[in-house]
């Protein structure tokens, strides 16, 4: 529109504009805002330094990176030989009393490094002793076969025999053996005596495992420490469960068993936390649902202790019978009883 005489152009307003409301209209107030995302229930509460573990510990290593590994560790491994020989060579050329000196300590290096390997077989073959154990049950409950249970019993109580908090039930087995004419109860005497004893002591373990990780998840706001602490206490976890059922095992033997773990629990999908357990860990929870760093504590010591229940199926020398599988749940409210504390009144 241009300007003309009878009809000029309005000049514009400078500053802020104001619109009037209405009365039909309605501002909308605070108390109409979104909820903040962290401050609902269980936000953020997803275990995730766990599954982080999880997954990295499952994680298998592709064929080109087994080949680099191997082919570096024993290039490494010919340097290193070849400049210690001629190290010595050359220190007893010039010295010969300080050369013979290194060339001892060299020797007595490489018998310590002989035996770590031999400890190493023999925490595999232990292993392969108990996984054969686990095999053989497994057929003869499958077969409900009565002498393939009764060699069983006899293989299970030639390996507790020498341990002398199970003096008492391995005799109790001896004397009760002939005594069972049939497989399932043959393998169920035999679990009551010689196993149940075994599942306490892997179950306290669990406990403290799963203790200590949600202590570390729920105080420690560092970033990847609670991913450390939680894969550094399920590898001690699962070391100590493999020591109580006899398959005590070395450094690559703990590592060997933490892949066996995991790899179950991601085939099977058991980390999966469900929003069922979810709501059970966090429900009676008042910290767990106020503060997210305490719910994710919570949720990560549950998933400790679903690894934890795992390792025993795997390190245990027979399957469990039917209700006699920990449930996860009862070992969460054990371990974590008094370490946070509950909105639900108790009377006297």
């Amino acid at each position: 529109m241009t300007d003309t005489p009878d009809h000029p152009t309005p000049p514009r307003a400078k500053g802020p504009v104001l619109i009037e409301y209405g009365a039909e209209d309605t501002i909308p107030g605070p108390d109409a805002a979104p909820p903040v995302p962290e401050s609902e229930p269980g936000y953020g509460t997803r275990g995730t330094a766990m599954r982080t573990a999880v997954i990295l510990a499952a994680r298998k290593p592709s064929r080109l990176a087994r080949w680099f590994w191997s082919l570096l560790v024993a290039l490494i491994g010919v340097v290193i030989s070849t400049m210690a020989w001629s190290f010595v060579i050359g220190l007893v050329t010039t010295t010969p009393w300080l050369g013979y000196t290194v060339a001892a300590l060299i020797a007595a290096f490489l018998l310590v490094v002989l035996a770590i390997v031999i400890k190493e077989l023999t925490a595999f073959a232990r292993l392969s002793r108990m996984d054969h154990l686990h095999a053989q049950a497994t057929e003869a409950a499958a077969l409900d076969d009565l002498a393939k249970a009764r060699e069983f019993s006899k293989n299970l109580t030639a390996l507790y025999a020498t341990r002398p908090e199970l003096k008492w039930h391995v005799e109790r087995l001896s004397e009760r053996r002939d005594e069972q004419f049939d497989a399932s109860a043959l393998l169920s005497l035999t679990e009551a005596e010689l196993l149940a004893p075994l599942d306490i002591a892997a179950r306290r373990e669990v406990e403290a495992a799963a203790r200590q990780v949600a202590t570390v998840t729920a105080l420690v706001p560092l970033a990847f420490a609670d991913v450390a602490a939680a894969l550094s206490s399920n590898i001690r976890m699962i070391r100590r469960i493999a020591e109580v059922y006899g398959g005590r095992s070395g450094t690559l033997g703990s590592w060997r068993l933490l892949r066996a773990v995991m790899s179950h629990l991601v085939a099977t999908g058991a980390v999966a936390m469900g929003d069922d357990m979810l709501h059970s860990v966090l429900g009676g929870n008042l910290l767990a649902r106020l503060s997210r760093r305490f719910g994710e504590g919570v949720v990560n010591g549950a998933l400790t202790a679903r690894v934890g229940v795992a390792a025993m199926e795997v390190c245990r020398p027979m399957p469990f019978a039917k209700g006699r599988r920990p449930k996860v749940t009862s070992i969460i409210q054990t371990a974590l009883a008094g370490l946070f504390s509950k909105d639900e009144s108790k009377g006297t």
